[in-house]
């Protein structure tokens, strides 16, 4: 396998990010790429580049877009006001899953995040995604907390 390199997204990127996140088979429904919905994406795009230490990450492989992330750092007076990493929305093109592409661009990540001051790197996955669940762990991650959530468009509904 060639080389892969990894830069932060820019908005030229957000189709293909989309792209791989609707290609997902448990988000498939809940994002898609459509010249309708390009105009939310890219604005999302726009809102998290003004946040600051909100940034996708992409890894390329021969020019393509193959993998994705979003890392966030969050600031708090936890653990000493020490910024923590989130990690959300990992994908890699399921065609080139098990070849290390993951695994090298979650340790990219956690590079980044260190060199920001970020002792910690926390995210979720679905209960149902066992081979996330075990990828994670390889890198390190431990099941430490139970993570809840509650939609917020709908009174009382969990997505």
């Amino acid at each position: 396998m060639n080389a892969v390199t990894f830069r932060t997204a820019t908005r030229d990127d957000v189709e293909a990010v989309v792209r791989l996140l609707a290609s997902d088979s448990i988000s498939t429904g809940r994002d898609a790429w459509t010249e309708e919905l390009a105009d939310g994406y890219h604005a999302a795009f726009d809102r998290m580049s003004a946040q600051g230490g909100n940034r996708v990450l992409v890894v390329e492989l021969d020019g393509r877009i193959v993998g994705c992330l979003q890392l966030t750092l969050i600031q708090g007076l936890s653990r000493r006001g020490v910024p923590r990493a989130q990690v959300e929305m990992v994908r890699v093109d399921e065609a080139l899953r098990g070849r290390g592409i993951g695994s090298a661009l979650l340790r990219h990540a956690m590079d980044e995040a260190r060199a920001e001051g970020a002792t910690m790197m926390q995210l979720t996955t679905q209960v149902v995604r066992a081979d996330a669940q075990r990828f994670y762990k390889r890198l390190g991650f431990a099941a430490t907390h139970v993570g809840m959530k509650v939609a917020l468009d709908a009174p009382g509904a969990a997505s």
